[in-house]
């Protein structure tokens, strides 16, 4: 009796289940980008799913997580048994783009690849990382809601906001 093995069809030399990512969606790197600004002034933590493999087309937002002024613990054991899940992504509020050494030790034992994002969180304001640590380079696609135009992986960014963020007034004049 033959078993039932069920298998996704993947195109002829498409990426594979399990294939590094080379790619983001825009959707996907606009949610991070809110998360981080909404979990402003504290660190933004979240896990990035590649669905269909080679893109990573989803962020999920694990229970448990806790963050702070200067961390993000993640709790990856809350993590679904998925085999889509490939990395990790997290926000610096002071805006620096380059790991930590608790980032670094985070990304050599889990994942293949992972955002940083650095204040003010502009579309341009993140690096994808292997890893190993080392800078790489994700190309963005789709199409976007965003009014910021077309979305550049790498650009120079302003001068970091010095204090809190004033927060929208409410008061009706």
């Amino acid at each position: 009796m033959p078993f039932f093995r069920p298998h996704r069809k993947v195109a002829a030399g498409g990426p594979r289940l399990g294939a590094t990512p080379t790619s983001i969606t825009r959707h996907a790197l606009d949610s991070a980008l809110a998360s981080a600004t909404s979990a402003f002034p504290s660190e933004f933590g979240g896990v990035l799913r590649a669905d269909p493999p080679g893109t990573i087309s989803e962020l999920l937002l694990l229970p448990g997580t806790t963050a702070g002024h200067r961390h993000a613990n993640f709790r990856l054991y809350m993590l679904p048994a998925d085999l889509t899940v490939v990395g990790t992504v997290h926000s610096h509020p002071s805006g620096a783009l380059r790991p930590s050494d608790a980032d670094l030790a985070l990304f050599r034992n889990w994942g293949r690849r992972h955002l940083i994002l650095g204040a003010p969180f502009d579309p341009g304001c993140w690096r994808a990382y292997d890893g190993n640590g080392n800078e790489t380079h994700l190309d963005v696609v789709g199409a976007g809601t965003g009014a910021a135009g077309p979305l550049r992986t790498y650009r120079a960014r302003g001068p970091l906001p010095s204090g809190p963020r004033p927060l929208a007034s409410t008061d009706e004049a």
